[in-house]
């Protein structure tokens, strides 16, 4: 495809990825890939365009998926032609990765799916717009085709979709709703955990205490934007800690060796959005996994008897 830029100024991969209908971080890989040339030479991604540069790209032909199928069941909440909603379990990863390259979410889909998946965010992530960690459960929203993603990528860029959690903390907290805006990015001290940074980027919390407890706080929690582990890594820079949370949690967490917790009370309870086709708002929720509820139980029996 060979386009002409009109105006100066414009970042090179936001060109691509408006003119060949892709999501910027699609684009981005299109251009490291060397599929993109600006009047015949290769620029990166973040390239300010000059009003009548050409601007020449091949889509290379999808490859065939690594990815091998697994029948693992599915707890679909809703599907049709465009969209599949997921309740995923706490402990399934959503994409093959290094040290998981089986069982996990898109082996699952696609057993269930096969090529009925996006294609935008390549061969080891089909369908995937969005994820939440291997040991956080709940709503997922999976692309069946690349106008979908589009579509769902957009919104969550924009901050329009509906995302609200509920977690379970130690301890508990004075207001009852509150907000923490702290910027976040990769953490100094260790490079596998992400932290509250002054050069971080901007990340917004809004958060409900549900119910106190002794000893134990349940909350929701809505996210503004998206950061990784954000809400996990917002709650520790408060001094809180998400029971059975194993990276930013308690290193004696004596709730989680109560009941044998192997991950985070963190669950994605809430999704809502603009359906891709129908343009019609939708809004999806799932509760909580059985271990999750029976902690909460646990508590609301305690105290009950401590009042």
């Amino acid at each position: 495809m060979r386009l002409v830029a009109e105006a100066s100024g414009g970042r090179l991969d936001l060109f691509v990825a408006e003119h060949a209908q892709m999501t910027r971080s699609a684009a981005q890989k299109l251009i490291e890939d060397g599929h993109v040339l600006v009047s015949g030479v290769m620029r990166p991604k973040n390239y300010k365009l000059r009003a009548g540069e050409e601007v020449c790209f091949n889509l290379p032909e999808p490859e065939r998926l690594a990815v091998t199928p697994e029948d693992i069941p599915l707890d679909i909440l809703y599907e049709d032609e465009d969209i599949i909603l997921v309740n995923k379990p706490q402990g399934m990863v959503v994409h093959p990765a290094a040290g998981n390259y089986s069982g996990t979410l898109v082996n699952a889909l696609m057993s269930y799916a096969g090529d009925r998946l996006s294609a935008i965010n390549g061969v080891v992530r089909p369908g995937i717009v969005h994820r939440i960690d291997k040991d956080t459960s709940g709503i997922l929203v999976i692309a069946k085709n690349n106008e979908a993603h589009i579509s769902l990528a957009k919104q969550i860029k924009d901050h329009s979709v509906k995302r609200e959690y509920v977690c379970l903390i130690h301890e508990g907290v004075r207001e009852d709703n509150f907000t923490v805006e702290k910027p976040i990015g990769r953490s100094k001290k260790d490079r596998k955990k992400m932290a509250v940074v002054s050069d971080g980027r901007n990340a917004v919390t809004h958060f409900t205490v549900l119910e106190r407890f002794w000893g134990a706080t349940f909350l929701s929690c809505r996210l503004e934007t998206g950061r990784t582990h954000q809400i996990r890594v917002h709650l520790a820079s408060m001094g809180c800690h998400i029971v059975g949370d194993p990276v930013y949690g308690l290193k004696k967490d004596k709730i989680a060796e109560q009941f044998h917790i192997n991950g985070q009370l963190l669950h994605a309870g809430v999704l809502g959005f603009v359906h891709p086709a129908t343009n019609q708002y939708m809004e999806f929720s799932a509760p909580p996994p059985e271990i999750f509820q029976k902690v909460l139980e646990n508590f609301r029996i305690k105290s009950a008897f401590r009042t």
